[in-house]
C-alpha cells in the first residue's frame, strides 16, 4: 500500500493495519522457521508498509 493510500486513513485504521502487518510478518516468520515454502519478498513488503504506517501516524499527531 502507498503512503498516500494510508494518508486518507483514519488513525484508528492505520493502528488496525499496523498490527495486522505486524502479525503477518510474525506468521511469515513462523512459516520459516518450519520450513515451509514462502515468497521472501512478503518479508520486506511487510516491513515496509508497518514503517510506512507508523510514519504517516506521526505526521497525523497520533
Amino acid at each position: 500500500m502507498k503512503a498516500t493510500e494510508m494518508r486518507q486513513k483514519s488513525a484508528e485504521e492505520l493502528k488496525l493495519l499496523v498490527e495486522e502487518k505486524l502479525k503477518e510478518q510474525f506468521n511469515l516468520r513462523s512459516q520459516q522457521a518450519m520450513r515451509q515454502a514462502i515468497k521472501s519478498h512478503q518479508f520486506s513488503e511487510a516491513r515496509r508498509d508497518i514503517a510506512r504506517a507508523k510514519t504517516v501516524l506521526t505526521e497525523k499527531g497520533e
